[in-house]
């Protein structure tokens, strides 16, 4: 899942359909982190999946038996700092989160 575009909205000065988009990701971008939350806690009570359609989209790859990898660019410029730091703790959120050893699931050739 791409979600490229998830900038501050106020820095980039979107407007129209570009700016209903960022607010789209953004939105769907809160609710994996909240998902991420409710898997990194140690209670392990109700995981939110159905909050956005990307987590809902997701919930087989992010529960059960399953790895997920997360890719997070960052960039070098000064004045992108805090949407470095912002991308580095959301990163760091989805670290913690240990869902236990992936299993192979092949069904039965009949």
């Amino acid at each position: 899942v791409d979600l490229a575009g998830s900038e501050r909205l106020d820095k980039t000065g979107a407007t129209g359909d570009r700016l209903t988009e960022a607010k789209a990701i953004n939105k769907s971008l809160s609710a994996l982190g909240d998902v991420l939350t409710a898997l990194a806690s140690q209670r392990r009570g109700h995981v939110p999946y159905r909050n956005s359609k990307l987590t809902y989209l997701l919930q087989d790859s992010l529960s059960g038996d399953s790895k997920a990898l997360m890719f997070v660019n960052v960039s070098t410029d000064a004045d992108d700092v805090p949407e470095t730091l912002c991308s580095l703790r959301f990163a760091a959120r989805a670290h913690d989160v240990a869902l236990g050893q992936a299993k192979k699931n092949v069904a039965p050739a009949r």
